[in-house]
């Protein structure tokens, strides 16, 4: 009797270069097209704090969620089952875990080989290749959808299949003081791409200071409306840890990084209010900063919230 036909093994899409091969690289695209919706996908390390935040207004807005862990010890994983449970969306999120350490943003990042698994390149390939869906989202652990966010990203998730677009989403950097008091960053353009197809041509290859994803040239550019998202910065924890040294800031091509440390040592000095687009909200008695500005402040300002023009970050 002649064996059943099995499709041949070609092995791993991108193999690392440990050998390690349950993290070597295999994209879901190659067993077919993949079915329309949106998965965003987290890469978090001590998130326990922003993820109450963090996760409800995503698991609202798409369709499927991928948490990787690199190390945290702050218990971050148990904290999305937890609010995903809360949610009723246990279902829509996928915790997986990355138990090796990868390289800071700057110099450490420049110097590890792209197949690694300690570099930033590999770790995000991997990360994004448990994605399901034909399009799918990089976030960060600390960025909170408002409700216009969640209704944009929501309109979207079915809008794009076989669209081939790029979706550019601006953040505004909230730096939080105490539960009721945070200033707000609208003196800066903080600007790129967020939303992408999956399949060869959106993977991610290695630049100078971090990862990049790759798109045509061709594909269309959908910038979002301001005031979409806030990046949560605790003014009590140190935001710049992912990066090699401040150093490498002003080497960077991202003046953003630069941006973000002048606003820290201002506001560390008490010197906010020097700093051109620094706001200082304080929310009313008995709601947290945080809800506050994504429910309340931010979507009653005046567009354009961005006063002065600043670089996109690509």
């Amino acid at each position: 009797m002649s064996a059943p036909d099995t499709a041949p093994d070609t092995g791993p899409d991108i193999a690392c270069l440990e050998g390690e091969e349950a993290y070597d690289v295999r994209w879901a695209w190659q067993d077919g097209k993949l079915p329309s919706g949106l998965t965003c996908v987290f890469r978090v390390k001590n998130e326990a704090r922003n993820l109450p935040w963090v996760l409800p207004p995503m698991l609202e807005a798409v369709q499927q969620v991928v948490l990787v862990d690199n190390q945290s010890d702050d218990g971050t994983p148990e904290v999305a089952r937890r609010v995903a449970a809360d949610l009723g969306a246990t279902d829509r999120l996928t915790v997986t875990s990355y138990p090796w350490r990868v390289s800071r943003a700057g110099a450490e990042h420049l110097a590890t080989p792209p197949d690694s698994v300690h570099s930033l390149t590999h770790f995000y390939n991997w990360s994004f290749s448990h994605v399901q869906t034909c399009y799918s989202m990089k976030w960060d652990g600390d960025m909170v959808l408002t409700p216009e966010g969640v209704g944009m990203l929501a309109d979207l998730s079915w809008q794009l299949e076989d669209s081939n677009a790029v979706v550019a989403i601006p953040r505004h950097p909230l730096s939080i003081v105490s539960e009721s008091v945070a200033w707000i960053d609208l003196g800066f353009r903080f600007l790129e791409p967020w939303v992408y197809p999956m399949g060869p041509e959106f993977t991610f290859v290695k630049a100078f200071e971090w990862e990049v994803r790759e798109f045509p040239t061709s594909s269309e550019r959908i910038v979002a409306p301001e005031g979409m998202c806030v990046e949560l910065k605790w003014l009590d924890s140190d935001e710049f840890s992912h990066w090699s040294s401040h150093d490498d800031f002003g080497a960077s091509r991202a003046p953003r990084k630069l941006r973000e440390l002048e606003v820290y040592r201002a506001l560390m000095e008490g010197r906010g209010d020097e700093v051109h687009g620094l706001q200082r909200i304080e929310a009313p008695p008995g709601v947290h900063i945080v809800d506050h500005v994504t429910r309340t402040w931010l979507p009653q300002q005046p567009r354009p919230l961005v006063r002065r023009p600043g670089r996109i970050d690509v």
